[in-house]
């Protein structure tokens, strides 16, 4: 059993919001809906009101031990709904910057693409793994949160890390050019389509890219995922020649660049880069209504 040094009293609101950041970080990456994250933090704290705090030693294991628990049986009863789902299903998105001593793993974990990734681990798997691998978590810690023995958290561990491998395939790891780069990469991304050239754009993009666009059935978005560079880049300007006046502004997205493309003042869809080398490799478009209702709030914090 894990043990925990002893904690100064003090609120329990000033307790709470000194973990609410981990604690939004934990759910967002279980669920990958912003709403749903919120709406366990808002369960969390009212469990956190009426317990016995004489008997917590550590608020924030205690506040983890519920978010995480409240995450897995949400996402038992998502998975459903996501198998039914009209499309790609995309993680809602994050907007701003980064925090500057995020560390590389953490940093990743936030992106589209590997939440997308996380989607093949069981619950209890995602659970294990975001607490062992990114949140880095003792096993003792791990073992009481998820209530399985430490020789299972184990085993549940090799269990993920297997099928993440087998998610990622034999491909090599992506050579992630620096911030400078990508956003001249993204620069030439943006006028090739306004230019409706082409060959620039099918030139800045991988031979294997893959566009998601997720529209939830809500709103036009392609059904199934765009794969190619002749393709993708087809299908992008082919978009644009029916929304010439959209506007497109760079932002973070999910912990790296990508855009925000406005319909006059009306916020269209978010959109994440993945790249490697001096090409994007994936794209990911969030068209869902639902999924950017968050975003016209003044700014959502970082994970």
């Amino acid at each position: 059993m894990a043990s925990y040094p002893h904690v100064e009293p003090s609120s329990k609101e000033d307790l709470f919001e000194q973990n609410r950041k981990l604690l939004f970080g934990i759910a967002y990456r279980m669920l990958g809906t912003v709403a749903d994250a919120e709406d366990i933090l808002q369960e969390a704290w009212l469990r956190w009101q009426s317990a016995d705090h004489e008997s917590i030693r550590s608020p924030k294991a205690f506040l983890t031990t519920i978010v995480t628990r409240l995450a897995i049986n949400q996402l038992d009863s998502a998975r459903h709904r996501r198998e039914e789902y009209i499309g790609p299903w995309l993680p809602e998105p994050l907007i701003g910057e980064p925090d500057a001593d995020k560390n590389a793993e953490l940093a990743e974990s936030l992106s589209i693409a590997f939440l997308r990734m996380l989607e093949r681990l069981s619950p209890v798997e995602r659970a294990v793994f975001l607490l062992r691998e990114v949140f880095e978590y003792d096993y003792a810690d791990v073992s009481q949160m998820v209530d399985k023995s430490e020789a299972n958290c184990r085993q549940i561990l090799k269990r993920a890390r297997e099928g993440l491998s087998a998610a990622r395939g034999a491909k090599a790891p992506a050579s992630v050019p620096s911030p400078q780069d990508q956003a001249k990469l993204a620069k030439q991304f943006t006028s090739a389509i306004h230019a409706g050239d082409l060959a620039s754009l099918a030139n800045l993009l991988s031979a294997d890219i893959t566009l998601y666009t997720d529209g939830g059935g809500r709103i036009s978005a392609a059904l199934n995922p765009i794969y190619g560079a002749d393709k993708v880049a087809r299908f992008l300007v082919g978009v644009n020649r029916k929304f010439p006046h959209g506007m497109q502004q760079a932002a973070m997205v999910n912990g790296s660049l990508g855009a925000l493309i406005f319909d006059g003042d009306h916020l269209d869809s978010a959109m994440a880069f993945e790249f490697d080398g001096d090409r994007i490799s994936g794209l990911y478009v969030v068209r869902n209504p639902e999924k950017l209702r968050h975003l016209k709030a003044s700014g959502n914090e970082q994970a």
